[in-house]
């Protein structure tokens, strides 16, 4: 294969690991995204998938061996999920050439199709866990299921392989993400030690007590490009997550031991903390302001909103390894270890203090 990738989404928490992996790899890299952010070996486009006219010029001449499709835009509903997402897909295959030499397509989804999206999220007849590929689609729509369905579509059309890559909750450093839990505890806990209030756990008796695991934006990078680069793997979905497991009683001593906090175990009351955190815009304002901070504003870096849905599922949730390990796959992050990098790197870009 020759070594030219899209990344799709590259400002983000996986694009940009994904980019940077390539890069260490040697490919030469192209990352789009509607704004284009400075990346070390990365050659920026700028494009809304959203217009089809401006992908197709955007992308005009380009000629990608691997594309990596790490983006959504979420909306109000469902229904617009499914419209606004399904279509940034098709419009960005449509405005591709068809390959004239093996091309290879990587979609990131996540465990909401297990889970089903967030209007019905953990709700209803949901499958075992762990979760399974094979266990498949739910009885309810789901823009992850239109954004498969583009990607078979053009797939069958224009002759290129494909995966799916399922991670759960993803760790990793990006500005503006919708989606950040591992940012949004490091700025709660941050406000929480600068208030001296206490480390407050947010979500339910299911997660505080149950199994669970995550995925590093790396640990991610890598199965991406271990499915963009093996045979076996093409045209398949799996599973990916860290490979360890945890319970929240655990890590959230640990989180709470790294930033100096007192942790609070769950209690039997759920605390969400788009709550805890709704008056602590101003005071992120000023702590950007006395430690210098390169984001003042606390809505670019936390989603509590995500964090929320996440710690607050009614069941315990995990997802099954096996088949990316059948097929070869043996990379592996420890997630405490995940977040005491993430937690360091913040503090060395000056996002956190």
């Amino acid at each position: 294969m020759a070594r030219t990738a899209l990344v799709v989404g590259a400002s983000g928490i996986v694009g940009g690991a994904t980019a940077a992996l390539l890069g260490q790899r040697g490919w030469t890299v192209h990352g789009l995204a509607r704004r284009p952010v400075a990346q070390d070996g990365v050659r920026p486009l700028a494009a809304d998938l959203t217009d089809a006219a401006g992908t197709r010029a955007a992308l005009a001449g380009l000629r990608p061996n691997a594309v990596f499709v790490t983006t959504w835009a979420r909306q109000d509903s469902e229904a617009e999920n499914i419209r606004v997402n399904g279509a940034m897909v098709r419009n960005l295959l449509d405005a591709l050439p068809r390959p004239d030499a093996p091309r290879h397509v990587a979609l990131v989804t996540g465990l909401k199709h297990y889970l089903g999206p967030f209007e019905a999220y953990g709700q209803g007849m949901l499958p075992q866990t762990p979760f399974r590929e094979e266990q498949g689609r739910l009885d309810v729509a789901n823009f992850y299921y239109a954004q498969e369905d583009e990607l078979f579509a053009a797939a069958k059309r224009d002759g290129f392989s494909w995966s799916v890559h399922r991670p759960h909750t993803v760790i990793g450093k990006a500005v503006g993400n919708a989606m950040n839990m591992g940012t949004t505890l490091a700025v709660h806990a941050t406000l929480c030690r600068a208030a001296g209030r206490p480390f407050v756990f947010p979500g339910s008796a299911a997660q505080w007590h149950g199994l669970t695991d995550m995925t590093d934006a790396g640990q991610l990078a890598a199965h991406l490009l271990w499915a963009a680069e093996t045979d076996a793997a093409h045209d398949q979905a799996f599973n990916i997550v860290n490979g360890d497991v945890f319970r929240w009683q655990w890590m959230w001593q640990r989180i709470a031991d790294w930033f100096g906090v007192e942790a609070v175990p769950f209690d039997g009351t759920v605390r969400p903390l788009a709550e805890q955190m709704a008056d602590d815009a101003p005071r992120w304002a000023a702590i950007a302001a006395e430690h210098g901070l390169v984001e003042p504003d606390l809505h670019r870096l936390a989603s509590p909103w995500h964090t929320d849905a996440d710690l607050g599922r009614p069941i315990e949730v995990v997802a099954d390894m096996s088949k990316s390990r059948r097929l070869g796959f043996t990379g592996y992050r420890a997630t405490d270890d995940s977040f005491v990098e993430l937690f360091e790197r913040l503090r060395a870009d000056r996002i956190i203090p």
